[in-house]
């Protein structure tokens, strides 16, 4: 197989909202919020649902994967409800090998509220469900040795249970790729995320944003000096600059692609890294690889919701 993700099993509800909703609600737009059951359904009460389809980051990058032809599976936590079926359903459907078996769990399978504000922005808040309580007995061991690379998402990263997941996952991979996933997560595991992105990981997934918080650079020159120093791969994407791969002393730039009806950006990220992992596995040079995840990107955020159509 080439590539096995492992990241939290959400089933995404998209509704459309005004900025006022927002602030209303006291939530800070383009960021994700944790919730508990009954803010979730006070916040949805009030709103009119567009589309629900199976999400989750991680999974959304390696159904993209298996559009691009590509052997992949997915290991999340769901509960044996009509969501979990429903999740399972939408993994099927697009090819992903599922190694994980629902069984009833007292929490029920985790959703995540995307409000989409008129800029096409989108502020998430999310209820975790069974999809929180992932731990190291619900990882298919040898799905993750029988692949060349390992991709997870810093959205999965908690202490305790989830955690040892994540460990277990790495110390049998062969390669590993993590994407910070957002802000929050970034500030919440400074300390943590760090000693992954320095000491285990082989490929890192970050916006500007994110990598500037975790080693808290002044400027974009710190981050490559920080990346030049690391050895490793860090892939950034940089808004309406585009997006940089650093390996070493190796730096490659990628544009974005101009003049594009935005109408959601839910799932750019996941795609872009998606785009680039297919080249990454397929042996195509940075810039190659890079221009597939922009091309990705491009094709997501034309169209509502975070599967392509």
């Amino acid at each position: 197989m080439k590539v096995i993700g492992i990241g939290n099993a959400i089933v995404d509800v998209i509704c459309k909202v005004e900025d006022t909703f927002l602030i209303k609600n006291n939530l800070t737009k383009s960021t994700m919020k944790l919730v508990d059951e009954i803010e979730f359904k006070k916040l949805l009460s009030n709103l009119k649902i567009e589309e629900t389809v199976s999400g989750g980051s991680v999974a959304n990058s390696i159904v993209g994967l298996s559009q691009l032809g590509n052997d992949v599976g997915f290991i999340g936590k769901v509960s044996d409800d009509e969501l979990g079926a429903k999740y399972e359903e939408g993994l099927k459907k697009e090819k992903v090998k599922y190694f994980y078996s629902k069984k009833k769990e007292a929490i029920p399978t985790g959703t995540c509220l995307i409000l989409i504000t008129p800029d096409s922005e989108r502020t998430m808040c999310t209820f975790l469900g069974t999809a929180g309580k992932i731990n190291e007995n619900d990882i298919d061991i040898n799905s993750v040795k029988n692949s060349e690379l390992l991709f997870l998402e810093g959205y999965l990263w908690d202490e305790g249970e989830p955690k040892k997941a994540f460990e277990k996952a790495i110390q049998n991979s062969n390669k590993v790729a993590m994407s910070l996933s957002d802000l929050f997560c970034v500030e919440r595991h400074k300390v943590q995320f760090l000693d992954l992105v320095k000491n285990k990981l082989d490929i890192t997934f970050s916006n500007e944003q994110e990598i500037m918080s975790l080693i808290d650079a002044k400027d974009f020159n710190n981050v490559i000096e920080f990346s030049k120093k690391l050895e490793k791969l860090l892939i950034i994407t940089r808004g309406e600059r585009g997006a940089i791969a650093i390996r070493k002393d190796e730096i490659v730039e990628c544009e974005i692609q101009k003049n594009l009806k935005i109408v959601d950006l839910t799932g750019a990220g996941d795609l872009f890294a998606a785009g680039f992992l297919h080249g990454f596995v397929n042996n195509l040079s940075l810039k190659e690889s890079l221009n597939k995840g922009t091309e990705m990107s491009s094709k997501i955020i034309q169209q509502i919701g975070a599967r392509l159509n």
